[in-house]
């Protein structure tokens, strides 16, 4: 499962790479509605599900980290 942080490595993609006040739930691909969907479905299925599971987990994360900043 912490291979899973792995996920991150989409964030090289944005520009700038870091930015601490922006949201990555729906602004970089692996983090998008339809990533979290298919790690979802992925969940299901005995072969991927510690993955899914820990993609999951991440997302719920980086989903607390956008609501912290909004608060």
């Amino acid at each position: 499962m912490v291979l899973t942080m792995a996920v991150d490595l989409d964030h090289l993609l944005a520009e700038p790479v870091f930015d601490p006040n922006r949201c990555g739930i729906g602004f970089h691909p692996l983090h998008s509605l339809v990533a979290i969907f298919i790690y979802g479905v992925a969940a299901f299925f005995p072969v991927t599900r510690v993955i899914a599971c820990g993609l999951l987990l991440h997302m719920v994360l980086d989903g607390l980290d956008c609501l912290w900043l909004n608060w």
